[in-house]
């Protein structure tokens, strides 16, 4: 399947049922991909739901379908609010391959440095080979890892960090 017809777009609080749509369903279909887990999820209140929409949120929609998301943390401290990391980042299985994923990312960078955003970051198994190339490719380094830094199953899996400076 291709990438035709898809939107992309910041979602707002009267759109969080399809920002609970497609993140539970990256949770159920990707459970190792993610440091949190379905059930926690799934035992939101609608009001944590909403809440959770406190930070940039983007979907990918075809149709009216959401088939991708990520998401953006803004560092709070005033030290450190030029940096933000990126979260909850899903594509459906079809879509993959398609250029989407490079699509939303585009989305969440242009949002980032609208709101003065100049370094993203974010974390990714050790184990996810694919996830980590696509990151390279969009211009990410490898900055450090967590030891042990999701506990899956029984076994402990390092967390890759990478970061991209959005401005020189």
């Amino acid at each position: 399947m291709d990438a035709g017809g898809v939107t992309i777009r910041l979602i707002q609080a009267d759109e969080v049922e399809a920002f609970r749509l497609i993140r539970l369903e990256a949770l159920r279909a990707e459970p190792s991909s993610f440091a949190s887990r379905y059930e926690d999820w799934e035992a939101l209140s609608p009001e944590e739901w909403v809440d959770r929409l406190n930070e940039p949120v983007f979907i990918a929609f075809q149709d009216s379908a959401p088939v991708g998301i990520m998401g953006l943390f803004r560092q709070r401290s005033s030290k450190m609010a030029h940096r933000a990391t990126i979260v909850m980042v899903y594509v459906r299985a079809d879509l993959r391959g398609t250029g989407l994923a490079r699509r939303l990312l585009q989305a969440v960078s242009d949002h980032a440095r609208d709101l003065g955003i100049r370094q993203l970051e974010l974390f990714v198994s050790a184990e996810n080979a694919a996830a980590i190339r696509f990151y390279q490719r969009q211009g990410f380094s490898e900055v450090g890892r967590i030891p042990a830094g999701v506990l899956e199953e029984g076994r402990e899996i390092d967390d890759v960090i990478m970061a991209r400076r959005l401005v020189d």
